[in-house]
């Protein structure tokens, strides 16, 4: 049996990261060997309490957690999306205090470290703006060498933003560290709108997590109350988009793609209305799979099984299809 493969998870938490951290918790194919937070949903120090106290629900209280960049590359944190995850990032649940608090090396440091730690093997999950993984570049440019791949959840391919009518939030916080992350020289695949809001909880959902006896799951079904009043103007139902639970399924390898196309991918980093989209190259898509040559990023598009809601619905309540 294959070793489980490492990952190390840059986040904001807000719920759909919480859902996200549950996902990769009770997958067995993967190992979370450490977090760091980066401010989008909410601040950086704020996910990171939240991390902790979500990894205390779990008997998780092992995993390193580290605070990354409180401010983006080019702008000061923004202060939040409050009307969509809560003021506390994770719908006003109030999770039990732990006694563990984040470590003394920042995000970027424990990246870097992992990275040497775990070389060649090292999957990075990036659940929120990319500031901490654009530093991690500046600071050692070698650091694609000894990573597998990088999944992250942002952009807009064909589908409209949602936070302008072109950029998505994770892009749009920090537009020039995504271009610094989809620049490198290593694997990307992008987790875009295209697919993320193709994917929904609803009530049934919901229900059936705080009906479980497992504490984490009832926490997580907690927390969806307060994203579903938000997405009630979006899909005209109580329910919401999987975004970063897919993500995390991608890199877990659990979850197949089936059709990502590596195409150019470049980042408007201008002050205008353009700021924060993913402009993706889909010319020449039409008729079938076309991998541009010489590019690694690729933009996930279609995903097996079709009904992802379902298999995460069965990992977190431990009883996967």
């Amino acid at each position: 049996m294959d070793s489980p493969a490492p990952i190390y998870l840059d986040c904001d938490t807000g719920i759909d990261d919480a859902l996200a951290i549950g996902y990769l918790l009770k997958t067995p194919a993967v190992e979370v060997v450490g977090i760091g937070t980066v401010s989008g949903n909410t601040s950086a120090g704020q996910a990171a309490e939240n991390t902790l106290r979500l990894l205390g629900v779990a008997g998780r209280s092992d995993i390193r957690v580290a605070v990354g960049e409180h401010d983006w590359l080019a702008q000061p944190y923004g202060g939040g999306a409050a009307h969509v995850h809560g003021d506390n990032g994770i719908g006003g649940t109030e999770l039990p205090s732990v006694q563990q608090h984040p470590i003394d090396e920042s995000a970027v440091d424990l990246l870097l470290r992992l990275s040497h730690e775990h070389s060649g093997t090292l999957r990075i999950v990036a659940t929120g703006p990319l500031t901490n993984l654009a530093r991690a570049l500046e600071r050692d440019p070698s650091l694609p060498e000894r990573i597998a791949e990088v999944v992250a959840m942002g952009g807009a391919a064909l589908a409209p933003g949602n936070i302008t009518p072109v950029a998505e939030a994770n892009i749009f916080h920090d537009p020039e560290a995504a271009q610094v992350v989809v620049s490198a020289d290593w694997d990307v695949i992008l987790v875009p709108l295209d697919i993320t809001m193709q994917h929904v909880f609803d009530e049934g959902h919901q229900g059936a997590l705080l009906d479980s006896g497992d504490p984490l799951a009832r926490a997580l079904g907690d927390m969806l109350g307060h994203y579903f009043d938000y997405y009630q103007g979006v899909f005209g139902r109580r329910s919401s988009a999987l975004h970063d639970p897919l993500a995390a399924a991608i890199a877990a390898g659990v979850v197949r793609l089936t059709r990502a196309p590596a195409v150019p991918v470049e980042v408007d980093t201008t002050g205008g209305p353009g700021r924060g989209q993913t402009i993706v190259d889909m010319r020449m898509q039409r008729a079938g799979h076309v991998d541009h040559p010489e590019v690694r990023t690729r933009v996930a598009l279609d995903v097996d099984p079709e009904d992802f809601a379902s298999h995460l619905l069965g990992v977190l309540l431990g009883t996967p299809a």
